[in-house]
Parts: structure tokens; sequence; C-alpha cells
């Protein structure tokens, strides 16, 4: 399995082209280097390098609602790719919840209060903190990534769906009518939604067709809720049946499809929402150029690619050609940096129990990765994984595999310090 390439520092921290991983072996062997960052993964020489020669790298984005797909390219090789999942929807339900117990606790309290929700201004530009939080996320990626690659350019795709037309495609009007596109976003919004593949069979990787989930014989229209993706032969079965039909022996199945119907365009909205500004802040950081949406699907399907975030990332803007050197891109999840709640609360909004006011116990804090090398006693063997401190200084470390507890802080050394998120290949 080809892996991601290495990045690298020199003593005074000037960035350095990446390296193979064979490559940053035998600096590890050999002593010339030491790990610097584990995420992501990034060596430090132990000397100075005077006047490098060093090759400007491009950096892809392709931004989306849940994932945003990120790829380093060297010339038409693709030596570094990561998916950035946000956590834009975890937000909105925790200031959702956050609400409700403010909203019971005034009720209960200040009944007679006089009303200040009016008393607020928003800033210009204002956002939801769910959608500002992809913007940030973005940036601190960019930003982290800029401190270890000499990169030269930024390329966003800068996508932009068109609502009215997903509501009612066939909305009359020249620019419907006669633009090269027309259709596409219906299609790429269809494709998003039912997982590229066909709604009654699951079948993947075939050709498929839009279909009227409510027949339009029967007074079906061609509002994006009615529309769903097909096979061609569950498309000629299905012919102008209903649904309740069709599937009268797959009650799970039709359950699924009408739930799934009712799916709102949030995505897009989302998408549509944080596009400019998202643009506008990494302008500020490195120079920046936009591609569209068409543009990436073309060149994947010109090249036969897979359709994953990274790759999409890789293949936004002008490209002739490209070479994946890495098919293991780095899976970064945002986790947040916990909450400043003094305590707990069930779901009633009473407190259930108190948080210790100090985080860090030892030295270390919940959250940090660590590899604990026990050599006496019940628990002897090495564990690697995110450790939940407590006051006593016996800790508990979770692993791949399993809940390991009860290991001692004189076992435990940091790998990687709690930041936020989490990784995986």
């Amino acid at each position: 399995m080809q892996q991601n390439y290495v990045f690298i520092i020199d003593t005074n921290k000037q960035q350095l082209n990446p390296v193979t991983p064979k490559q940053a072996r035998r600096l590890l062997e050999k002593g010339k280097a030491a790990v610097y960052r584990m995420y992501p993964f990034t060596l430090i020489l132990k000397t100075a390098i005077d006047n490098p020669v060093i090759r400007p790298l491009t950096l892809k984005l392709d931004p989306g609602s849940k994932f945003t797909g990120i790829a380093l390219l060297d010339g038409e090789n693709v030596i570094w790719a990561a998916d950035l999942e946000h956590r834009g929807y975890q937000i909105k339900v925790a200031l959702l919840s956050r609400r409700q117990l403010r909203s019971s606790r005034r009720n209960r309290k200040t009944r007679h209060r006089k009303p200040r929700f009016d008393n607020r201004k928003r800033k210009d530009n204002w956002l939801p903190p769910s959608l500002e939080h992809r913007i940030l996320t973005t940036e601190t990626w960019v930003k982290r990534l800029v401190c270890y690659v000499p990169i030269s350019e930024l390329w966003i795709e800068k996508v932009k769906f068109d609502m009215a037309l997903m509501q009612n495609p066939v909305r009359s009007g020249v620019e419907y009518q006669q633009g090269e596109l027309k259709g596409y976003q219906v299609r790429e919004y269809l494709l998003e939604k039912w997982s590229r593949e066909c709604t009654y069979c699951s079948k993947k990787d075939v050709p498929l067709q839009i279909e009227h989930i409510l027949p339009k014989s029967k007074g079906g229209s061609n509002r994006i809720s009615n529309l769903c993706l097909a096979c061609e032969k569950c498309n000629q079965k299905k012919g102008n049946k209903l649904v309740e039909e069709f599937l009268k022996k797959k009650p799970d199945l039709l359950k699924k499809i009408k739930s799934k119907t009712k799916k709102p365009l949030l995505d897009a909205a989302a998408v549509n929402a944080t596009r400019n500004k998202l643009v506008t802040v990494l302008s500020s950081l490195l120079p920046t150029k936009t591609a569209t949406g068409a543009q990436t699907k073309y060149n994947r399907t010109r090249l036969n690619l897979k359709k994953q975030h990274w790759i999409d990332a890789a293949c936004v803007g002008d490209i002739n050609n490209i070479k994946l050197l890495t098919n293991q891109p780095l899976k970064i999840k945002c986790n947040g940096h916990g909450t400043r709640q003094m305590c707990r609360t069930d779901k009633y909004g009473f407190p259930a129990r108190y948080v210790p006011r100090f985080k860090f116990v030892k030295g270390f804090q919940t959250g940090d990765i660590v590899k604990a090398v026990v050599t006496t006693g019940k628990k002897v063997g090495e564990y690697i994984g995110r450790i939940a401190t407590r006051s006593t200084g016996s800790f508990n470390i979770s692993t791949r595999e399993r809940l390991v507890q009860g290991i001692s802080h004189k076992h435990c050394k940091t790998i990687h310090r709690k930041d936020g998120y989490s990784y995986a290949f």
C-alpha cells in the first residue's frame, strides 16, 4: 500500500521537500533526524540546510458540507492527501441543546425579566457557528501545511448549487434551457443524495438513470424530492408502478426511500453559504485560484479515477494528467476541544456531576495520544492510544482493540498532544 510522503524541516524549521517513507526511515535509523510531529507525520533534521533546492508544491482543496478533500501535488504527482471530516451538525445539535437548557432556566428563574434578544448586533458577513467551523478548520489545516511544506499556490473548487433548479428542474428561461451544464446540478445532487448507487437494488459502478418515485403518469412532479437514481433494469421493471406496489415485498427499503426523499437541501445550502468567505480567507494565506465542480468531474472521469474526496481535490483546476503516488489518505476528524461547562447535566438540565477544575494531571490531559510500556504487574505490554486522565495518576488508555484501565503515568510517553482532531488511515 502506497503511503503519504513524509514532511521534513531542518533544525531552523525551514520547509524542505517531502521525502518518501523509505528515505524517512533511513534518516531515523542513521540518527540524522527525529520525529517532530505525528499528524501530519513530520521529521526535523538535526542540522541546518544552507540554500536547499526547493520544488514549489501545489495544494488543492475540494470543500464540502461534511468532508473537505485535501491533496498536495508535486507537479503531476499526488504525494500527500487527507480527508477532513467536519463537525458542523454536531455543533448545531450542541447549540440547540444549550438554547433549550437556557430557555428552560430563564422560564423558571426570571420569568418577568424584559427580553433582550434585540440588543445584539451581528457582524457583517456573519455565519452560523456550524458553518463558520467549516471555514476555520480548513484555514487551520492550510496554515498547518504551510508550516511544513513549501507551497507556492492553492487551488480550490468554488462550486455553486442552483437551488431553484434543484427544486424545479423544468424551470423555463433561456439560461436553464441552453446552457452547456443544463441538468448537471440536479444529477450531481442526486448522485450525492443516493450515494451513487441504484435506489432499488443498491448496485454501484453501473450507469444510473434519473427515476421518478411517483410516476409522472400518476401525478408525479419533477421536484428534487420526487427524483432518485435507478439502474436500467430496475427502471424498466418499475415502469409506471407506484413505489408502494413495486416494493411491497421490501417494506424496510420502502421506509428508507420515503424517509430519504424528505431530506432537505442542507448540504448544498452549506456549501453555497461558505464558498465565497472560504476563498477570501484562504487568499490571504496563499495565491489562490478557483475552479468549477464541472471541471473537477470532467478531469476525474477523463482520467478514470474513483470518486473520493481527496481524489476530487487532486482533480481540481487545469490538469493534463496526475499520478497517485499515495492511495492511503490521512483521515482527519474534527472532535473539538471539549466543553467549558462547570458541571455536566442530565437530559432535564439538572446537575449530574462536576468537572475537575484542572485539565492537566502529571503533565498529561485527556485526549493525548501516548505510548505506555508496562514491564511488570498484571498488565505487562505495550499500549498506544488516547488517554483519559485521573487525578490519582492512574490513566485509562483507549487502543484500537480495547480499553486498558489503570495504567500509571510513569509508564506513559506522549506521542501527540490533544489538538481537537482524531486521526486514522
